[in-house]
């Protein structure tokens, strides 16, 4: 009786050919498909493509945008949204130019939009009322140069209105910058203190808080030239544009 139960209770032997693998194959491959979508979309998402045209309202922006793009200046209002092109370089290239609204409520919603894809920075400054401007002039700039999303893209700056009697030169502008920048450097680290900084995406700029601050300090290419918007004098920036 004894050996009638062994043999009853033996089981028959699987062998490994008779499995069928067919769900284990579907399931590593959907996961297999899904981190190279994954991986695509972080990567097209993360592409450099644009250049970003910044600066205040009434600085020529759009003026400059509406010349170099469409090939004639055109009466500009203060934007409430992008204005978007594309600039033929002599080599066949097309660059994406992003005209990025001035308006103090608008200009940082939309260059944290954009600041992601930029390739290039162009930033201006209207030479004849700088010096009324100067603060905001500065503070806007501070954002865009100390993030750490545009921290290694070149920048030019565009003096523009060099043709008006009262515009300042671009060296000018550069030294007024630099004392400006001293003061708003300062703000913001002691804003940065009063909070948690440890999300921050901002960087400092500059050496050290006990240095003055100069462009050179900056780990980036900056360039100050002079432009005129309106007589078409921006030989500079399309040099610059076809450089990138």
């Amino acid at each position: 009786m004894e050996k009638v139960n062994r043999k009853s209770s033996t089981r028959p032997s699987v062998k490994l050919a008779d499995l069928d693998f067919t769900p284990v194959l579907i399931a590593l491959a959907v996961v297999l498909l899904t981190l190279v979508v994954l991986f695509l979309w972080k990567r097209k998402k993360t592409v450099r493509s644009a250049v970003l045209f910044t600066g205040l309202c009434d600085s020529g922006k759009t003026f400059l945008f509406s010349n170099l793009i469409l090939g004639s200046g055109r009466e500009t209002f203060t934007s409430i949204k992008e204005n978007v092109g594309f600039f033929k370089t002599e080599k066949g290239r097309e660059l994406k130019v992003v005209d990025v609204p001035g308006h103090e409520r608008l200009r940082g919603k939309f260059f944290d939009e954009y600041k992601n894809a930029a390739k290039a920075i162009v930033y201006l400054i209207d030479s004849v009322t700088v010096q009324k401007d100067i603060r905001d002039v500065a503070d806007f700039l501070y954002t865009i140069l100390a993030d750490k999303a545009t921290a290694k893209i070149p920048v030019i700056i565009l003096c523009n209105k060099q043709d008006e009697t009262l515009a300042k030169s671009e060296s000018a502008i550069k030294s007024m910058l630099e004392k400006e920048m001293n003061i708003v450097r300062q703000t913001r680290r002691s804003q940065l203190k009063s909070v948690d900084n440890s999300s921050s995406s901002e960087a400092f700029l500059g050496k050290s808080a006990n240095v003055d601050f100069e462009f050179d300090q900056v780990g980036q290419r900056i360039r100050f030239v002079p432009c005129s918007a309106k007589e078409t004098q921006y030989d500079e920036l399309t040099a610059f544009l076809e450089s990138l």
